[in-house]
């Protein structure tokens, strides 16, 4: 268990190591361009909490050297407050390492009509429709929720949704 669980600051640590160091092909060959990868709220809750096998698999993602993670202000919205209210400090601590190594993109208000435009095609739910428009927009090559894969949002077609359940 990450944050549920007194968590050292050597697995917040160790994340940021891995993720940062580059992955090189065997002999001499290209570098090896990790995936851009848009990750939405739930999978860091899950990595989070991490005591089940969902927690695992949104850790194992997090903590892939072959993805570049990209999250955004509607993520930092929906996991930073909370912990911050209820002063869990190393869940804070979990999220805060996770934001300084991924791209972080910024609120757009072109991006907030796209989403508005897959809402009322796909009936997807308004946050969720927020963060397949941002990813869309950052041209993501994948998108990872925790959701399970019969949600609207994945009736969207032109990004790779992938669901971890």
């Amino acid at each position: 268990m990450h944050c549920g669980v007194p968590m050292s600051s050597a697995v917040v640590d160790s994340f940021v190591a891995k993720k940062s160091m580059k992955r090189c092909v065997a002999d001499g060959e290209a570098l090896s361009m990790p995936k851009r990868t848009y990750i939405d709220s739930n999978v860091l809750i899950a990595a989070c909490r991490g005591e089940d096998e969902l927690g695992q698999r949104a850790f194992e993602i997090l903590d892939d050297p072959d993805r570049a993670l990209v999250v955004s202000d509607a993520v930092w919205l929906e996991v930073m407050p909370k912990p911050h209210f209820e002063k869990r400090q190393e869940e804070i601590d979990f999220y805060a390492a996770v934001f300084e190594e991924a791209e972080h993109l910024k609120w757009c208000t072109d991006t907030l009509y796209r989403a508005y435009n897959l809402a009322a095609t796909h009936g997807i739910a308004a946050m969720d429709a927020i963060h397949v428009s941002t990813a869309l927009d950052a041209a993501t090559e994948e998108f990872i929720t925790a959701e399970r894969s019969t949600k609207p949002m994945f009736r969207v077609q032109s990004i790779n949704m992938r669901s971890i359940r």
